[in-house]
């Protein structure tokens, strides 16, 4: 199954009393990383005489998941959502990268809303193809503030294409209420994982790291913003705390480097770019209840995964100009 990148948990973004935070996914699979071992060195062969990157368009769906029409509830408001997306074009577009947002849906859902059988919920909510980029916004997340899965070999249809795409905490957009993480960031590092990226603290000062070559080794992971931090200071560089796959707050968050550029253009031309498009798959219409929930999956055995709730409220929006 599609390896999770979770932003929360076990490998917590920040701490604060109680309370869980950060991308909690497991590190990526031995074949993951091995497919990124071979970018790595792909990319080192052409560095200097690659060609200018291609422009990649992602179509986009946002999903608000919430347990009634109150902002409480986790009903994300227009301006949330707008001010979202054009982070999101802010943070990737001086790397080639723009998307279009294609559609934003409301479902009020009790079960759902708190991170509740995620595979039934996506089944009846994911557009596209597996280029597509679908974001669920939710009330609760268990602990975390998001959670997407690395980009891999899917067939269309099974189960790791329904899962594939990003869930993020609501209070995580800009104007939420999730202190030192409320600018819309999350957003930004979840997707750097659906294009492909790893950590910049992924294996420490030892190995190769996020087998990215201008990220700087790092020996865990960043909280706050602590300028000049050097974790592995036998390696060169510092802590790159200012990069959207630490785990920075929000107002410290910068950049990609230029060989994440690179990386996210690779992992699109193997995975995404050529999905085909077969939408009587790829959009299924609502059920008229959702489905029994899925065994538990073991990649993130802390997850819960409760019984069906009550037939959700579907509700389709148009797209934010």
């Amino acid at each position: 199954m599609a390896a999770p990148a979770v932003l929360a948990g076990t490998t917590g973004r920040a701490g604060r009393p109680g309370v869980k935070f950060g991308c909690g996914s497991p590190d990526p699979t031995a074949d993951q990383m091995e497919v990124a071992a071979s970018f790595a060195a792909q990319e080192a062969r052409f560095a200097g005489r690659r060609p200018d990157a291609a422009a990649i368009n992602v179509d986009v769906y946002f999903h608000v998941v919430a347990q009634s029409k109150s902002l409480t509830d986790g009903y994300a408001t227009n301006k949330m959502l707008s001010d979202q997306f054009k982070v999101l074009q802010d943070t990737f577009g001086p790397y080639g990268l723009t998307f279009t947002l294609k559609n934003t849906t409301y479902t009020i859902h009790q079960s759902w809303a708190l991170d509740g059988d995620e595979l039934a919920m996506k089944r009846a909510l994911r557009k596209g193809t597996y280029k597509t980029l679908n974001l669920y916004f939710l009330k609760d997340l268990g602990g975390y503030f998001g959670y997407c899965y690395f980009p891999d070999n899917v067939t269309s249809g099974s189960e790791d294409f329904y899962y594939d795409g990003c869930s993020i905490l609501y209070t995580t957009m800009p104007g939420g209420s999730a202190t030192n993480f409320n600018l819309g960031y999350t957003v930004t590092h979840e997707v750097g994982h659906w294009f492909g990226l790893y950590h910049t603290f992924q294996g420490g000062c030892t190995g190769s790291g996020d087998f990215v070559s201008d990220t700087p080794a790092q020996a865990s992971s960043t909280s706050g913003c602590p300028v000049g931090r050097d974790s592995c200071p036998s390696q060169a560089g510092v802590d790159p705390i200012t990069n959207y796959m630490d785990y920075s707050y929000d107002t410290c968050y910068e950049e990609f480097t230029s060989g994440q550029a690179a990386r996210i253009q690779s992992f699109w031309a193997q995975y995404r770019a050529n999905a085909r498009d077969d939408p009587d798959v790829a959009t299924p219409p609502a059920p008229a209840a959702p489905p029994a929930p899925a065994a538990p999956r073991p990649l993130v055995p802390s997850r819960p995964h409760p019984s069906a709730a009550p037939s959700p409220l579907f509700c389709e929006m148009p797209a934010i100009s």
